[in-house]
């Protein structure tokens, strides 16, 4: 049996809720937009945060509010 080290669960830890909240969405998107489209401006944080929120909003599913 090996002994996993508290910096690797902390690891695990961060990635889990920054995927849960959707935080890492936005390195994601950086990642894919240098990809496809070189030499453009990625939109910013603000804005790609703005129109991350409004499309979730525009459909609700299954939440309450």
């Amino acid at each position: 049996m090996t002994t996993i080290g508290k910096g690797a669960i902390w690891q695990g830890v961060r990635w889990y809720l920054r995927e849960l909240t959707g935080e890492s969405q936005y390195e994601r998107y950086l990642e894919r937009h240098a990809n496809e489209h070189p030499g453009t401006a990625p939109l910013s944080r603000r804005e790609f945060e703005r129109r991350r929120i409004d499309a979730k909003d525009a459909t609700p599913g299954s939440r309450c509010c």
